[in-house]
């Protein structure tokens, strides 16, 4: 596909550009936001390709910057986004253009060969070469300047200088506004294609067809790879056997968000609580800083690294934040083959062929010349095609029956090109300065690829939306697919997993094309506008606010009237009654019932558990029924409670640092498992989620054969098999364990003392919540780092390692409360893991520290609290954008 021309340019792409130059420009009183219509100088670039940003770094490493246009503005962040984190950018562009192996090599199992060809196969950076000069002005100036900014740092740097986990490393290199456009074409697939990248499109292949890469040239002995059976792993592997997902449901991320309006507030005007809950190391890590274009955009937010605009944040007159929606953003097609042609399948009777295209790649083999590999990959009219006994082993390989019939899978992804957007979206959203102005990016067929959206402003509004990209299929596909999943019970594991199955021998399965590129519009988005709040910890848009249900929208934005997570439990409790402390001392929202931004920090950092507040009194007191009493565990042997008992009568009932016995209720609700609905008297009622299920069973006349009691047994056979003691301060057996620079193909290696951490798990009823990371890399990366070796199931990833207790690595990240008050934002917060990964920067495990004793900041906005900041520092830098960055 070659270079699209201006007048080329996608009709969404116009319609959001033209909002941002022209709606937003025009429609606002806010001058501090808006360009004066005397202004000769551009907002966007400098003509003369001059670059200049003040940076101004406060307490715990905050950049604001100051620039005079957006690609002088993204200079800057590009140069301290390097400045804190140039390894992992650096890591980033690698993997998005498919060249980890080139520098790293195989990697275990060979798996940056799989994931280099399967981003090439994507074409992230193809299609980034040839439709950069199609993005918006606003789009490509920011891309220029991010990567100025960056190529500044690296430049000025000495490669023995930069942290241990890329010193002196060939791959750290200058990068250009295209590669760096193809790491956000891989950002916007976290939730769609690449969860395929591990091996489900590397592995397609039709029957007979060795999947492997092969030498492009012959190879000497010295320089060959060596490589698994990947035609016996296409054919015979499954997910499990692979360490593959098969739920696609999960994606790694999650979070809380409220916004707040002003009926709930003291003052009347809106309140938000930002909190997703992403990995604490690697590429999906948030860094916060503020971007300031005088007169154009004043955003103090949160970005993930590499990313141009802060993506959770505030400015002036609105606030927002994002969880992660349960909605789908692909389809699997299934294809009824021809009759002996495994290329070619039938569409209303029509053959239609699969296509290829081979790739190549270089990778590392000990010898100063790389061995150059290639590959083919197929394609349908949807996109690549997949093996789907990878996806879910019930599914056939390429070539085999279902039904009677030769089958084989392919996928469409609805994010496949709104990577152009992205910047254009955020920014747009950045620019606002009330709800009208918020919806424009969202109405102009703008995406925020896999997140919902919760919003408040100034004037006491709050709003949600899942303005995620949905496939738009029309009512005859929706009422197919729904008799599909009621009749087939593949079809229906497959939709609980996250994978939408439709029939790929008919046009009446494809998605409708409109005005959006085959996504659904804004008006077909589940929306809600309230004065009271707004919510969302990661179930679907139905519940936002149980006082007014959103129904009628695609089932491909998840399930409704069904159970809602514990998690999203505890923050309506929160909301429902904000006067209600719980077994904490934290009234959510004070004694009068009314938010501030301090009380909704303050409420995060309650660490309640939903499971605690319901079930804790009748534990204790069946505990007092049985006494010494023997009582059956799931492994067969019977024991006493009493010690157990004892610690969860001195507990507090939630989940601080210096909380006793909170690890003795963690792994007695994990066998306990309260999900089932028959542990319950009272069942779950699609009028009332936010409160049903309750009450547990009545107790047994028996200690021995209450399954609470059961339940607690178990879970101390599983303390005692991790070395852990029941009244053990939580901070001591819960902890943060910070690892030492080491590049890829490094051992792992602590850096510092492990940092006591609060909060608690998902199956928990946690709010403020925790996990383990179970991986031995960083998140998305090759870097090394301290994980447990292996762990014991059914306690939250207790490390089997006696006495190391859980090593936390994901949950609450950035993070903050807001309110809006006469004078603007008021917000306090913190980035959990603090802004730099180079363990020798001040700015490591500084907010480490603070958020493991709750001791948040206030998030400096103005011009005068920026000033004020005992810890400023000013720094001016300039630069040139080269002249074939364009």
């Amino acid at each position: 596909m070659g270079t699209l021309s201006r007048a080329a340019r996608p009709a969404s792409l116009l319609l959001i550009s033209l909002t941002l130059a022209a709606g937003l420009n025009a429609c606002s009183d806010h001058n501090h936001n808006n360009v004066s219509s005397g202004s000769s100088a551009s907002p966007i670039s400098s003509p003369d390709g001059k670059l200049q940003a003040t940076i101004r770094t406060t307490t715990d490493g905050v950049p604001h910057i100051v620039a005079s246009n957006l690609e002088s503005g993204a200079f800057g962040e590009g140069y301290v986004q390097a400045r804190d984190n140039v390894c992992i950018i650096a890591d980033s562009i690698l993997r998005a253009t498919g060249r980890r192996a080139e520098f790293y090599g195989p990697g275990p199992n060979s798996i940056n060969i799989i994931t280099d060809f399967s981003y090439r196969a994507l074409g992230l950076l193809d299609k980034a070469q040839q439709r950069f000069a199609s993005l918006s002005p606003e789009s490509q100036a920011m891309l220029r300047g991010f990567a100025a900014g960056y190529n500044k740092y690296v430049s000025d740097t000495a490669p023995g200088d930069l942290p241990g986990k890329c010193a002196n490393q060939p791959w750290v290199q200058a990068i250009t506004p295209q590669q760096l456009y193809a790491y956000y074409q891989l950002i916007a697939l976290y939730a769609s294609g690449d969860q395929f990248a591990t091996g489900v499109t590397f592995s397609a292949a039709p029957p007979g067809v060795d999947p492997s890469p092969t030498p492009a040239t012959p190879t000497v002995a010295r320089n060959r790879i060596s490589m698994p059976d990947f035609a016996r792993i296409a054919r015979t592997g499954t997910p499990k056997s692979l360490g593959l997902s098969s739920n696609y449901t999960d994606r790694g991320m999650a979070s809380n968000g409220w916004g707040i309006g002003g009926d709930m507030t003291e003052n009347g005007r809106g309140a938000l609580l930002a909190n997703p809950h992403f990995p604490y190391t690697g590429n999906r890590r948030l860094y916060q800083s503020q971007l300031t274009i005088p007169g154009y955009y004043n955003v103090n937010g949160a970005a993930l690294i590499g990313f141009v605009v802060p993506l959770i944040g505030f400015n002036q007159d609105v606030a927002w934040t994002h969880t992660v929606s349960t909605a789908n953003h692909f389809t699997v097609y299934q294809l009824q083959l021809a009759a002996g042609d495994n290329m070619t399948y039938m569409k209303d009777g029509q053959p239609q062929s699969i296509t290829s295209k081979t790739f190549q790649i270089q990778v590392a083999n000990g010898t100063p010349t790389p061995t150059t590999l290639q590959k083919t990959f197929y394609y349908s009219e949807y996109g690549p095609m997949i093996a789907a006994n990878l996806v879910n082993s019930a599914l056939p390989a390429w070539g085999d029956s279902l039904g009677g019939q030769p089958v084989a899978f392919t996928y469409r992804d609805a994010n496949a090109d709104t990577a152009s957007q992205t910047v254009d979206q955020w920014l747009g959203m950045g620019r606002a300065h009330n709800l009208a102005e918020f919806k424009k990016p969202f109405q102009a067929c703008g995406s925020v690829l896999w997140v919902n959206t919760m919003y408040a402003d100034t004037s006491g509004q709050a709003f949600y939306i899942d303005g995620t990209s949905v496939p738009n299929l029309s009512s005859a596909a929706l009422t197919a697919y729904a008799q599909r999943i009621a009749n087939n019970p593949l079809a229906a594991g497959l939709a609980r997993a996250g994978v939408p199955l439709l029939d790929g021998s008919t046009s009446r399965d494809d998605w409708v094309t409109g005005n959006c590129n085959g996504r659904v519009p804004y008006n077909g988005m589940p929306k809600l506008e309230r004065r009271d709040f707004v919510q969302n910890s990661n179930d679907s848009y139905w519940a936002t606010n149980p006082a007014d249900f959103l129904t009628g929208y695609s089932p491909l934005y998840g399930p409704t009237e069904t159970q809602l997570s514990p998690r999203t439990h505890m923050g309506l409790k929160m909301l429902e009654h904000p006067t209600d402390a719980g077994l904490s001392n934290v009234k959510p929202a004070g004694d009068d019932g009314k938010f501030t931004g301090k009380e909704i920090i303050n409420a995060l950092y309650s660490n309640r558990a939903y499971y605690a507040e319901m079930l804790l009194p009748t534990l204790l007191d069946r505990c007092q029924a049985a006494g010494n009493e023997a009582i059956p565990t799931t492994g067969g042997n019977s024991r006493s409670i009493a010690a157990g008992c004892s610690a969860l009568a001195s507990w507090n009932g939630v989940y601080n640092t210096d909380s006793t016995g909170a690890q003795v209720f963690r792994v007695f609700i994990a066998a306990y498992n309260p999900s089932y609905p028959d542990q319950f008297t009272v069942a779950f009622d699609p009028t009332q989620p936010a409160t049903t299920p309750n009450t547990p069973k009545p107790a047994t006349a028996d200690p021995a054969n209450d399954p609470m009691l059961q339940a607690l047994a178990t879970g101390l056979d599983k303390l005692d098999q991790g070395g852990i003691a029941y009244d053990t301060p939580l901070g001591q057996v819960q902890y943060e364990q910070q690892s030492a620079g080491v590049p890829p193909g490094g051992t792992a290696a602590p850096s510092g003392d492990p940092i006591p951490w609060p909060g608690n798990q998902n199956f928990e009823g946690g709010f403020d919540i925790v996990s383990v990371a179970t991986q031995s890399v960083d998140d998305g990366t090759r870097f090394p780092r301290v994980a447990p070796a292996s762990t014991i199931a059914d306690t939250g990833s207790l490390s089997a390692t006696s006495g190391q207790g859980w090593l936390i690595g994901y949950g609450t990240s950035w993070h903050f409360g807001l309110n809006f008050t006469a004078n603007g934002p008021e917000a306090y917060g913190l980035v959990s893991y603090s802004q730099s990964d180079d363990p020798s920067s001040p700015h490591f495990s500084d907010q480490d520290e603070r958020f493991s004793n709750k001791n948040y900041r206030k998030l400096l906005y103005s011009d005068s609290d920026i000033k004020a900041d005992p810890n400023l520092t000013t720094q001016t830098i300039n630069g040139q954008v080269p002249a074939n960055n364009s």
